[in-house]
Parts: C-alpha cells; sequence; structure tokens
C-alpha cells in the first residue's frame, strides 16, 4: 500500500515539475520572440481593418481576390505616401535652409551675437563653451554611438513596417481560405459562434479607428485655426503633424502640443503663449468629452473601461499597449457576451438580426 502511494506522489511530482517547466520554456519562448509576436499582433490589426474595405472592392469593382487586396493596400499605403511627403518636403526645405546658415549661425554664437549668439551669452553657456572648449569637443563626439545607435533602431523599425505590411496583405489575401479552414474544423454551433466573434471584434477595430480618426481630425484642424490665427508659418503642416501624433493615445497630444508650441515661441513669446494655452484646454476636452462621448459610441465602451485599458496597456507593453489597448478591450467584452449568460447572448443575436435585416433592407 506504501509503496504504490509512494509511487502516485513521486507520478504526481513529476506532472508538476514538468508542467512547471514547460510553463517556463514557454515564458522564455514568448519573450525571446516578443518582437515577432507584435508584428504579428499588428499585422492582425490592420488585416481586420482593412478586410472589409477589400471585401468590398471585390464585390463590386473586381472579382479576383488578389486584385482586391492589392488595389486597397496600394490606395492606402499612396494615401499614407502622399500625407508624408506633405510633411518632409517642407521639413527638408526647412533643414537645408538651415544647413546654408550653419557657419554664419556658428560664427555669430561664438562671437555672442545673433539670436543663438545672444541665448548663450544671457545664460552663461557662450562663457562656459569658451572655457571648456575641449571638453566640449568630447562631449560631441561621445554623440556619434547613441546616433549610430538611433541610426540602427530607425532601420529596425522600418524593417518592422515593412513585415507588418506584408504580413497584414497575406492575412487578408487568404482571409476566405483561412475562415473556411477553422469553420470546417469545427462543429456548425461553433462555426456561428465563432462568425458572430469575428463579427463583432471587426465592429470593434472599424469602430476604434473611425472614432480615433475622428478626434484626430478634430485636434488637426483646431490646431490650424489657432496657428493660423497667431501667424505661426507652416500651419498646415504642423497642424498635420499634430493630427497624426494625436492618434497615439495619452501620448499623441502631448507631444503634438510640444511641436507646435516649439514653432509658436520660434514665432514670438506671445504666439508660443497663446498655442500652449489652447492645448492645455484642448487636452481636457479631448479627455473628458470627446474621447468617453465618440470612443464609447465607436467601440460601444463605457468611458471608465476605455481609460482604465489604455492607462494599463501602456504600463504594460508601452505605445504598442497604448494602441492597442482600447480594440484590445472591446473584444475582450465581445468575447464575453458571447460566452455569458444565455439571455444577454440571445438580446443581442436579435439586436444583430434586426440591424442586418434593416441593412439588407436599406
Amino acid at each position: 500500500m506504501g509503496t504504490t502511494d509512494d509511487r502516485r506522489t513521486a507520478r504526481r511530482a513529476l506532472i508538476v515539475i514538468g508542467l512547471v517547466l514547460a510553463v517556463v520554456i514557454g515564458l522564455g519562448l514568448l519573450w525571446s520572440t516578443r518582437r515577432v509576436l507584435i508584428w504579428i499582433l499588428l499585422a492582425a490589426f490592420l488585416a481586420m481593418a482593412l478586410r472589409p474595405l477589400v471585401d468590398r472592392v471585390e464585390r463590386r469593382l473586381v472579382r479576383h481576390r488578389a486584385t482586391a487586396t492589392l488595389l486597397v493596400f496600394l490606395a492606402v499605403f499612396g494615401l499614407l505616401a502622399a500625407v508624408g511627403a506633405v510633411i518632409l518636403v517642407p521639413l527638408l526645405d526647412e533643414l537645408g535652409r538651415f544647413a546654408d546658415r550653419a557657419p554664419e549661425l556658428l560664427r555669430q554664437a561664438r562671437a555672442g551675437q545673433g539670436p543663438l549668439g545672444g541665448l548663450l551669452d544671457r545664460t552663461g553657456l557662450l562663457d562656459y563653451a569658451r572655457r571648456h572648449g575641449d571638453q566640449v569637443q568630447r562631449y560631441g563626439g561621445e554623440l556619434r554611438q547613441p546616433a549610430v545607435e538611433l541610426f540602427r533602431g530607425v532601420l529596425r523599425t522600418l524593417a518592422g513596417l515593412v513585415t507588418v505590411v506584408v504580413l497584414a496583405y497575406l492575412m487578408v489575401l487568404e482571409a476566405p481560405w483561412i475562415i473556411r479552414t477553422m469553420l470546417g474544423a469545427v462543429g456548425a454551433g461553433t462555426g456561428v459562434r465563432l462568425r458572430r466573434i469575428g463579427r463583432g471584434t471587426s465592429r470593434v477595430i472599424t469602430g476604434y479607428l473611425s472614432g480615433n480618426l475622428l478626434i484626430s481630425v478634430i485636434c488637426g484642424l483646431g490646431t490650424y485655426v489657432v496657428l493660423v490665427l497667431v501667424g505661426v508659418p507652416f500651419a498646415a503642416v504642423i497642424a498635420l503633424l499634430v493630427g497624426i501624433a494625436d492618434l497615439v493615445p495619452l501620448v499623441g497630444a502631448t507631444l503634438g502640443a510640444v511641436v507646435a508650441s516649439g514653432a509658436g515661441f520660434l514665432r514670438s513669446p506671445t504666439a508660443g503663449l497663446v498655442v500652449l494655452v489652447f492645448f492645455v484646454v484642448y487636452q481636457q476636452v479631448e479627455n473628458h468629452l470627446l474621447q468617453p462621448l465618440i470612443m464609447s459610441r465607436a467601440v460601444r465602451l463605457n468611458p471608465l473601461t476605455v481609460l482604465v485599458s489604455v492607462l494599463v496597456a501602456a504600463e504594460l507593453a508601452g505605445l504598442v499597449g497604448a494602441l492597442l489597448a482600447i480594440p484590445a478591450a472591446g473584444v475582450v467584452q465581445v468575447l464575453l457576451r458571447e460566452f455569458g449568460p444565455v439571455d444577454h447572448r440571445r438580446g443581442d443575436d436579435v439586436g444583430g438580426s434586426d440591424a442586418a435585416g434593416s441593412d439588407r433592407r436599406g
């Protein structure tokens, strides 16, 4: 009897040890491949956002899936390239002008003349630079290494973007086959449930993108009006940058405020102060009025859930977490509704069927 109990105990201990080792190895693999997993997650997010548009183009314009997918991706990224050109062309022009004036500005700064030289003279930095010229030169040499690392980071980011786009393209292209395979591998009842989850998830992601885009448009238009009123040059380009930065939850509007306020202070202290006050007021309006109102209707989440999900995800996963927090919370809500009480699920199904019927009648 004792020997049998000892064997059972040893077997259970081995099973527990094996499970612990499997969990540790699995977590280690996840951590080692976290960058690739993030790319796949972003690609899936992009694919789910573009798939309805591809399906619509395939039904109404072309009958070939590959052609419809290619047309949609070319249109979307062509638009993004045009926006990037609108931003980069004036920026590169200004950088060229600055490079042409750099020797004269440096000469004036060393002599304590010009705006930069006057600023260095008032702050005492000019005397410090003159007394510690060798040390300043050594610091400049030490900055080369961070610059090299920054360049490598930019290359990795570009490689990641290309990978995400390719993965999203393949996901959208193979979406019908993937759906048929998954539904064929499960029973009829489970297939119906998976379709409901897929429709709910697609609705959440589409609503999040449209709501976030609407908020960014409002932010960009407000910024443009303020910059034009105070006479800041390149108001349209700066407002476009602010609108793009505002797509990032939590920190986007702050980054945009730094850019726009800096441009305002370069114009004049009064202009910079006006722009800064505008962003302080707008940040409160966006956080307490626009964000809860628009996102709660677009994603069907209450404002508290929106705020908590963004804060927690940003703390755990940084910028990527902040970007995916709201749609992830919406997907969790879809799953909870689907696997929740039967009465709630039936009510949702009835509503969804009625809505679908209304769409078909419309």
